[in-house]
């Protein structure tokens, strides 16, 4: 029998919690709540989850250091569930390393099939190429591997899965929508998440991010990687 997908949700607002708690368990979740960011990460340390919310305002530790301390010795999923709607937060958010951004209030559902696509994203099947070169770079799908000049890359779940859709269409001009679609599965959405996540590939694959050789915009239509 599958076990239930596992979420740890870092929120201070104990009504909010219970709320959400109460809603993803009808869904098929298995939630663990946390009230601050320190409790929120010895949790995840102790026994990781699958997916991780995080709220933005939380006692001590503010959400964006939690995601960014997340970040430093975990891949997992994260989503930002705050009530800051304002584009620097949100960036910021995604710049340290939030994989997905939902502004409160949020309903259940959608926050459940941003769950769904997150975890459909983890187990599918990347292309069947044993390596995808690009100069110096060099891409292994099926390993989950990325170099550059040998030396491996770090990337998260999501910065793996942009470059590999690119790279499976080299020289190709791809929109923010038709990315969003590929790598998020959204069939609509925010094209900040891709714009930001641009960038933070660009700063581990490319030697002068503000000029890159590698991962390219097109103005008025969208990103390419060429070779």
């Amino acid at each position: 029998m599958r076990s239930m997908p596992a979420v740890l949700l870092i929120e201070d607002d104990d009504r909010i919690r219970l709320s959400l708690t109460l809603g993803l368990e009808d869904e098929g979740y298995a939630v663990r709540g946390a009230a601050s960011a320190e409790e929120g990460l010895a949790a995840q340390r102790r026994e990781p989850a699958d997916t991780v919310l995080v709220d933005l305002m939380l006692p001590g530790v503010d959400g964006f250091e939690c995601i960014r301390q997340l970040r430093r010795h975990d891949d997992v999923p994260i989503v930002v569930v705050s009530a800051r709607d304002d584009t620097h937060d949100i960036v910021a958010a995604l710049e340290a390393g939030a994989d997905d951004y939902l502004v409160k209030p949020v309903a259940v559902k959608e926050l459940s099939a941003r769950l769904r696509a997150l975890r459909r994203r983890a187990r599918s099947a990347l292309s069947p190429a044993s390596a995808l070169v690009f100069g110096d770079l060099e891409i292994r799908p099926l390993a989950g591997e990325v170099t550059l000049r040998g030396q491996p890359v770090a990337l998260t779940r999501t910065e793996f899965r942009l470059l590999c859709a690119l790279a499976e269409h080299p020289g190709q001009v791809l929109s923010r929508a038709q990315l969003l679609e590929r790598v998020w599965e959204y069939a609509y959405g925010d094209e900040r998440l891709v714009d930001v996540h641009v960038g933070r590939l660009r700063h581990k694959i490319e030697d002068d991010p503000g000029a890159p050789r590698y991962l390219v915009t097109v103005r008025g239509m969208g990103y390419k990687l060429q070779r």
